[in-house]
């Protein structure tokens, strides 16, 4: 992979992951802008990194297993990790959820970007924040009406 296509992708997950975190920035939420960011980066540098290991030649080729799930268990792992802490239960109130959530899913967009799937990244994208922010706007008269 060239640098110019390592730095397009990682560029996009950036992009991708600023636009989750910026809508999560809006809300306050604990989890905001660089976390999002950061966590896109994190899981496209190392789906990166994953890929090229994969043209260096091992001592014994034969014995050189190349298994891509294992990739996505660990950074969903991590991700997984960073997003339990940011959910907090105090006094039967359980917030952060939906953060958590959007953390884990900058790690499945990191990991698109990380293997050119842009697209599939940005379409990721585009959901979430239709989950984000359309839903929500949708829900608010329903909440407010519930408290009534």
């Amino acid at each position: 992979m060239t640098m110019l296509s390592a730095m397009a992708r990682l560029g996009l997950a950036l992009l991708l992951g600023a636009l989750i975190g910026w809508e999560r920035e809006v809300k306050s939420r604990a989890a905001g802008l660089r976390t999002h960011m950061l966590i896109t980066l994190a899981a496209a540098m190392f789906t990166i990194v994953a890929m090229e290991l994969t043209h260096f030649p091992a001592e014994r080729a034969d014995t050189l297993r190349i298994d891509p799930l294992r990739l996505i268990e660990a950074v969903t792992a991590g991700v997984a990790f960073l997003a339990a802490g940011s959910i907090i239960t105090s006094g039967g109130n359980v917030r952060g959820v939906t953060t958590g959530a959007s953390m884990w899913l900058c790690g499945a967009i990191g990991l698109a970007c990380g293997t050119g799937s842009g697209l599939l990244a940005t379409m990721g994208t585009g959901l979430a924040l239709v989950i984000l922010w359309v839903i929500r706007q949708t829900l608010k008269p329903m909440a407010h009406h519930d408290r009534d």
